[in-house]
């Protein structure tokens, strides 16, 4: 079973670029709680945390597809090096403006807006190489494993940079992962590719094209890449205001964040490992919307949930459902794409995973202070349980795959 479960490993490439991963995950995730606290203080507005977070992805959404059209065009080792070091650059300079004492919500602001540029040309770049990095029967335990990487941080993660965050001031949550960033530099240095992208004479508009009809004949290709969208816009926000509930909701501090968000990590952990035993399932389609319903229930009762206890029970589960669907729909774009157009496809997926976190956010974001953060993410997670099922009925090419 465990060989089963972990047998991507056996390849050492994935096995680097595992491991530089999630070291490099773990810093940005100890700077992600650092950060949201600090929004939160320096501002004393959810709506200013949203905003952040808009900043932090509206890149991917306006960015990705130039960038999946050069990761099919240029060495995407060379594209994804180039990103780890903006994103070590922009990690030291807040470390920087924080330790004198003179960061500006605007410095945060705009740093994030940085990273995020940085990652919407890294991200279909590394989207790219995982796949060329193991055989295609091991591709879905691949991308599980890399799921197990990003949620392990996740945990590992908040845990250190609470502590950080508590004991030693922010200042260190965000130069630790500038530092992290050095691992996965020294990653890509090592790995071997067995695929690299051919020039072309093409323009980007042209390739643009090439990659959108490729996505249009495929079929069941646009509903994964709605799903994708609509999963992050409707249940994102509920990790991404995580400090409102701590704060609001249960009347505590950075501590009851760290609580909550360290426990949807592992629920994600745990949705990771069922998905890597799984291996290349059937009816992928159909069990990613049977997760997508179950995580809309389950984001409900937490919304609604005023004992930490069954908030932190309610949040793990979510966590696991919300994984284990991604790593599904994942699969599936990923199974479905050729090598040569591996950069677009992914760079079209990444706009709407990533797409949705800010328009999601910003959203949410406005609507709180209103109507209270419970309401909102109760009504999100009521619209993410209504799309699936019409997927699942209705449009039925998802439910098939």
């Amino acid at each position: 079973m465990l060989r089963r479960v972990f047998k991507a490993f056996q390849y050492r490439d994935f096995r680097l670029m595992w491991a530089g991963a999630c070291t490099s995950t773990i810093g940005t995730f100890m700077q992600t709680v650092a950060q949201a606290w600090v929004v939160l203080q320096i501002s004393g507005s959810a709506r200013m945390l949203g905003l952040d977070t808009f900043l932090a992805n509206i890149p991917i959404f306006l960015f990705s597809l130039v960038g999946g059209v050069i990761a099919d065009r240029v060495s995407r080792r060379h594209l994804l090096l180039a990103s780890q070091w903006v994103q070590l650059s922009c990690a030291f300079t807040l470390t920087a403006l924080y330790a004198v004492g003179v960061v500006r919500i605007w410095h945060i602001l705009a740093l994030s807006f940085i990273v995020g540029t940085a990652q919407s040309f890294g991200g279909p770049a590394y989207s790219a190489i995982i796949p060329a990095l193991v055989e295609k029967d091991d591709l879905p335990n691949a991308i599980a494993l890399n799921s197990i990487q990003f949620n392990l941080a996740r945990v590992i993660g908040p845990v250190l940079g609470g502590l950080a965050l508590t004991k030693l001031g922010a200042a260190w949550c965000f130069g630790l992962n500038g530092l992290s960033f050095i691992a996965v530099i020294i990653s890509l240095m090592m790995v071997q590719l067995k695929f690299e992208p051919q020039g072309t004479g093409q323009s980007i508009l042209s390739s643009m094209q090439q990659g959108f009809g490729f996505i249009r004949k495929q079929g069941a290709m646009v509903g994964l890449i709605g799903l994708a969208f609509s999963m992050t816009a409707f249940a994102f926000p509920m990790i991404v205001f995580l400090p409102v509930f701590a704060k609001d909701v249960f009347h505590q501090g950075a501590a009851t964040f760290t609580i909550l968000l360290v426990c949807s990590g592992l629920g994600s952990v745990a949705g990771a490992l069922i998905v890597a035993a799984l291996g290349n399932v059937r009816n992928k389609g159909r069990v990613t919307l049977l997760m997508l319903i179950v995580m809309g229930c389950l984001m409900t009762g937490f919304a609604l949930s005023t004992n930490l206890i069954a908030s932190c029970v309610l949040v793990f589960f979510s966590g696991a459902a919300m994984l284990s669907a991604f790593a599904m729909i994942s699969s599936l774009v990923q199974l479905i794409t050729a090598d040569e157009m591996r950069g677009r496809v992914m760079s079209v997926y990444n706009v709407a995973f990533r797409g949705g976190m800010p328009f999601g956010s910003v959203a949410s974001g406005w609507l709180i202070p209103m109507f209270s953060a419970p309401k909102v993410i109760a009504a999100n997670a009521v619209l993410m349980i209504m799309l699936s099922a019409y997927f699942f009925i209705f449009q039925r090419r998802v439910a098939e795959l």
